[in-house]
């Protein structure tokens, strides 16, 4: 069994696409927008140009993401993901490229 992960970025995930491709090299395969929807009944107010559902790659891993309610409040408690390296220069060159702007913990 395989176990994928489905983000909720509420609002924000094209930011959250471009932050990937630029610091892990993602890959995005898919978009489908709010407009998009067979049902724009239940569609968040605004959201027509705002991600509905997305699909990217970081390596082998497959990760899918969404702009969820499109509320732009983000709140990424309880979970975490992990990133594994090759060695441990990669793994020091992800860390940093990920921690460029954020917080350490």
């Amino acid at each position: 069994m395989k176990v994928e992960p489905y983000l909720m970025f509420e609002g924000r995930t094209e930011e959250a696409l471009q932050f990937y491709q630029q610091k892990l090299g993602a890959k995005v395969e898919a978009i489908i927008r709010f407009k998009e929807s067979p049902e724009p009944k239940y569609n968040p107010p605004n959201s027509d140009e705002k991600v509905m559902h997305s699909l990217f790659r970081i390596g082998d891993a497959q990760i899918m993401a969404s702009d969820g309610g499109c509320t732009g409040k983000t709140g990424f408690q309880g979970f975490a993901l992990t990133l594994n390296a090759a060695n441990g220069a990669e793994a020091k060159q992800r860390f940093v490229a990920l921690a460029e702007g954020g917080k350490v913990q």
